[in-house]
């Protein structure tokens, strides 16, 4: 392929395919369908999409759902929508085997998210996500395998 390729934009933007957990395959390989970005959501279609995403084995694909939330919606809740986002990319890196930086960005996504009042994060449950992100960093840090979709959190 090119030297470098890129969107519809003209923005350096890879055109291999990717698996399920967002790793390149080769080009002409059959890979899943990448997630669009820059789509404004509204919360309750964030958090459905990412959800569906999770529950499929597809962490990788959800921190996208997640990063368009936080770049598209309100500033005041960003911090919402990034915390989320590490939460998947922990996921991602832990289902890719890469136990510290699986652990390390479960860790801080939990941290981040626990500041959030249940009130104010759009019916997520904060204190269940902090409790599922704390207890699945411990196991990957003790080298256990993970399974993105038998670990999917729920979101509410």
């Amino acid at each position: 392929m090119n030297a470098r390729d890129r969107d519809a934009e003209g923005r350096a933007r890879s055109a291999r395919p990717r698996d399920g957990l967002g790793r390149p395959l080769a080009y002409g390989a059959p890979g899943v369908e990448r997630q669009p970005e820059g789509v404004a959501r509204t919360p309750e279609e964030t958090v459905r999409e990412a959800q569906r995403l999770l529950d499929a084995g597809m962490p990788f694909h959800a921190h996208e759902v997640f990063e368009d939330a936080w770049k598209t919606g309100p500033p005041g809740e960003a911090p919402l929508w990034k915390a989320l986002a590490q939460l998947a990319v922990g996921l991602t890196h832990s289902a890719r085997g890469n136990t510290v930086g699986g652990a390390r960005l479960l860790r801080r996504g939990a941290d981040a998210l626990a500041g959030w009042e249940a009130g104010r994060a759009h019916g997520i449950d904060v204190a269940g996500l902090v409790r599922w992100a704390g207890e699945l960093a411990h196991r990957v840090a003790a080298g256990e395998r993970v399974d993105a979709a038998a670990e999917a959190p729920r979101l509410r």
